[in-house]
């Protein structure tokens, strides 16, 4: 596609533009049209240089589709759907370590998740994506055979047994609501892209607690040689972050890594998540 309106560079082979010179909060349907046309290509999405509180953040992101609320987190006071990621110079402890797709163990995952940084450390505190599409693709036709119409198990207990939540208690992060209770869904474990069409592997280490009808037992070897198969370097991009920079990716078709190498400096984000529908 030839793009008049937006200038866009890749961030690697695999995954990710940077859009630069877009005032999102004022932009045209013709500027939109041609950003959801690259998003659709490149999957992640980074804008850095825009200025967009809590509520002209949630408007800004909507573009992509309905903003749903994360269920840990209240939110802010003047934006419930909008919720904030600090880690603070004091904690060892970061949200979103190791590789994964966001809120699996929901019945209807979000189809895409946004992130703004409000404050970025002088160094350190990138985030990994990686392309689901390639991952699958890379697969034998023998094992693609052998995972379709197998279904994974997805749980908040595994975020428990050496996840996300197990660091929740020294972070600034408040979670709250579902926080109590284990939520489990289960989906395919080859999920088919709602637009184009294209298939990915959808398990991730952080979340999927086996494949149903399995024992742990017998899960882990399959679900451990495919957590490799996404990870390979070639299918990845990372994103150095500023302040005032908007990133939005496909929670279907990527993976994400936020990295924890930043002990002693304060970084900020603001997250919201984007309405989906249930994987097929």
């Amino acid at each position: 596609m030839n793009y008049r309106y937006i200038d866009h560079q890749s961030l690697s082979g695999a995954i990710g533009a940077e859009v630069r010179g877009v005032d999102l909060a004022n932009a045209s349907d013709d500027v939109w049209d041609e950003i959801h046309a690259l998003y659709l290509d490149r999957i992640a999405l980074f804008f850095p240089g825009q200025t967009l509180n809590p509520t002209a953040l949630a408007d800004v992101v909507s573009h992509f589709g309905p903003v749903g609320k994360y269920p840990f987190s209240p939110g802010l006071p003047e934006e419930p759907r909008v919720f904030s990621l600090v880690k603070e110079p004091h904690e060892t402890k970061n949200f979103g370590e190791g590789w994964h797709t966001d809120t699996t163990y929901a019945d209807i995952p979000p189809k895409a998740t946004a992130l703004y940084s409000v404050e970025t450390p002088p160094a350190g505190g990138d985030t990994l994506f990686a392309n689901m599409y390639l991952a699958y693709d890379a697969l034998s036709d023998g094992l693609k055979e052998t995972l379709a119409g197998l279904r994974a198990v997805h749980s908040t207990a595994v975020r428990r047994g050496g996840g996300r939540a197990v660091g929740n208690s020294y972070q600034s992060v408040k979670l709250s609501g579902h926080d109590k209770a284990v939520l489990e869904a289960a989906h395919p474990l080859v999920r088919t892209h709602p637009i184009n069409g294209r298939k990915v592997i959808y398990v991730d280490a952080l979340h999927t607690a086996r494949i149903e009808g399995w024992t742990d037992a017998e899960s882990q070897p399959l679900l451990e040689y495919l957590y490799q198969c996404q990870q390979r370097p070639e299918f990845t991009c990372r994103y150095q972050w500023e302040p005032n920079v908007l990133a939005v990716w496909d929670n279907c078709a990527a993976q994400h890594l936020a990295v924890n190498d930043y002990h002693g400096h304060r970084r900020e984000m603001y997250r919201l998540s984007i309405t989906g529908e249930r994987p097929v």
